[in-house]
């Protein structure tokens, strides 16, 4: 605040407020003068003069005239004139701070602000023009860079500017932004310094030539001012703030590091992969996302867990149907007829795979450990590896229901830390073909675990050893269901043919009772369960709770999950057995005694028959 007889300090609603990148208790915060702290706010003192122009904003013209106090709203729900907008100091040279003011000027102070150098001219901008961004190098001492905004005077064109010399002289890097687009903000990269972003009136740009060439970021932001723009350094992610009060995060953007002529001019490239956190997610409103809190509580999603593999394509993945109408076309657009393909070929189309783009994880000693398949479209891709293995479930062609948020995805075990590799492939008409340089990364524990198993090789083995109990007691609840449905069809036929044996269904009969045991034994007797009794613990539920318990924990399997993996694997050895007996030998000599007394076809196998 200002003193006892002090001129007021003159304040904007944006004022800007920052902490000196050399002293985490030094914050700066200014008006019309600059102010400083070193003890985080509790006291300060200036350190400069009034570094506006010093404006009568009263002798402005508005709307072509000077207005008089009688002016409606005069002067009314408008920020002061003649002060501090943006403020930067050196991340390089400790004292070193830029002012730039709402009526055209940057102040520059090489000495922490016992002196001030007054800039007041800028190529192609209009004298006083707002000073709105201003961004020291973090590469170069003596680069800072400024965005200017005219808008209030409706001129609505970009203007970026760059000083390699402390700001005593600046050139224009707007390049070829739209014409028709303020820019608010601005960043640059702390790896590659021709790295820029710009945040504009029509949304955020970025340029790998310093300015010279800019490129709209998309991707789901919308048409939208980006007022505000930082990097977080560790993970790489760009933080825009735009004028609807929203936030928007591109989460590692290390990709467009790597991103020039060359690279774009390869059919494919897989981009490195920066490590990736393991940690089980947790879902503290009771499931993912708001849980039960309502449409009228809102939250935004997180990030993708586990490792984020970028991609590019140069051109669509094109199949054999894709290439014939794209000869078609040019052949209309010549004026040339368009013949019939042939049969063989119209086959060979309805036949073909759809092209592929496959994603093969392999572990430290060259095992694969996951492959996953990504979008074959011309662009940039991501997707996410979810750091595991498989699931051990059956496999279904039916996609997993994503309106039932009681139900997540099966999934395998978590991997152990250490380095992985990532390689991608084309899959066109059944042709692999690898593309792009294999990337390694690392799994890293994120160091939250309370509980953390203390071998986490042994840790994995218990799982993967559960994994393949789940794998083999789910195949056969299914193989069982099967073997019930084959039954079931081939009742139906002994009482279709007349020449068949009655002992027939009486075999029949006590497979199904046998089966239905069986099935008792591997998924528990819903004839009691249903009556909400009590009922042994069942093979499958044994093994699923070891799973439940143990597929999103970091600790070591208790003595009960153990002593569970047992019972359960003793179980199902029985089980198992009894089970290929049935299905193996049983069920089909039924069937093929069936098929003797000419039944009709049931599930399960081919009739015989020969030429007469």
């Amino acid at each position: 605040q200002h003193g006892k007889d002090e001129e007021p300090i003159v304040f904007n609603w944006d004022t800007p407020l920052i902490i000196s990148p050399h002293s985490h208790t030094r914050l700066y915060f200014a008006g019309n003068r600059l102010f400083r702290s070193d003890d985080r706010g509790d006291t300060w003192r200036p350190v400069s003069p009034d570094l506006s122009r010093k404006i009568d904003r009263n002798r402005l013209e508005v709307m072509g005239r000077v207005w008089s106090v009688d002016a409606v709203a005069k002067n009314r729900s408008t920020s002061q004139y003649g002060n501090i907008v943006s403020l930067a100091e050196s991340p390089l040279v400790e004292g070193l701070i830029y002012a730039g003011t709402d009526d055209g000027l940057i102040q520059v102070t090489e000495d922490g602000g016992e002196t001030w150098r007054k800039v007041e001219s800028f190529p192609g901008v209009p004298s006083t023009t707002y000073v709105g961004y201003i961004v020291a190098s973090q590469h170069d001492a003596d680069t800072v860079y400024a965005a200017f905004n005219n808008h209030k005077n409706a001129d609505f064109k970009p203007y970026v500017l760059e000083s390699t010399d402390r700001g005593s002289t600046w050139t224009s890097i707007s390049g070829d932004l739209p014409e028709r687009g303020s820019v608010y903000s601005l960043a640059e990269d702390h790896v590659n310094p021709d790295l820029l972003f710009a945040g504009t009136e029509f949304g955020a740009f970025f340029t790998l030539e310093a300015g010279g060439k800019w490129i709209q970021l998309e991707g789901g932001i919308p048409t939208i001012a980006v007022r505000d723009m930082q990097i977080q350094q560790r993970e790489n992610d760009l933080v825009l703030a735009t004028f609807g009060r929203g936030f928007y995060i591109l989460d590692d953007y290390s990709p467009l590091r790597r991103l020039n002529r060359e690279t774009l001019e390869n059919d494919t490239v897989l981009f490195p992969v920066k490590d990736a956190w393991m940690y089980m997610e947790s879902y503290p409103l009771g499931m993912p996302g708001k849980g039960f809190l309502g449409d009228s509580f809102y939250s935004a999603p997180n990030p993708p867990f586990g490792a984020v593999i970028t991609y590019y394509l140069a051109e669509d993945l094109k199949s054999r149907k894709d290439l014939r109408q794209e000869a078609e076309k040019e052949l209309v657009e010549k004026g040339e007829p368009v013949y019939y393909p042939s049969w063989d070929d119209l086959r060979a189309e309805d036949r073909e795979e759809k092209p592929v783009v496959m994603l093969t994880v392999r572990d430290a000693a060259g095992n694969v450990v996951r492959r996953l398949t990504g979008p074959t479209k011309a662009g940039f891709h991501r997707l996410a590896w979810d750091l595991r293995y498989p699931p051990s479930t059956p496999t279904s062609l039916e996609p997993f229901p994503a309106d039932n948020p009681f139900r997540q995805p099966p999934k395998g075990p978590m991997v152990v830390p250490g380095t992985y590799q990532v390689s991608l492939a084309k899959i066109v008409d059944g042709v692999v073909t690898p593309v792009g340089e294999t990337q390694s990364f690392d799994t890293v524990p994120l160091g939250t675990a309370t509980l953390a198993a203390a071998d986490k090789a042994e840790l994995l083995a218990f799982q993967q050893k559960t994994a393949r109990l789940q794998r083999g007691v789910l195949g056969a609840v299914k193989a069982a269901d099967e073997a019930q449905n084959r039954l079931s069809h081939i009742k139906k036929a002994i009482t279709d043919t007349p020449q068949a044996d009655p002992a027939l269904m009486d075999r029949a009969l006590s497979l199904e009772t046998q089966l239905e045991d069986i099935q008792v034994e591997l998924s528990g007797d819903k004839v009691v369960s249903s009556r909400s009794e009590r009922t042994p613990m069942s093979i499958t539920g044994r093994v699923n709770r070891i799973v439940g318990a143990q597929w999103t924990s970091t600790a070591a399997p208790t003595q009960t999950n153990r002593d569970a993996y047992d019972i359960a694997s003793e179980e199902f050895s029985e089980v198992l057995a009894k089970l290929r007996a049935l299905i193996g030998d049983d069920l089909v000599q039924l069937e093929q005694d069936l098929e003797a007394a000419g039944g009709p076809w049931t599930p399960g196998r081919l009739p015989n028959w020969q030429q007469e």
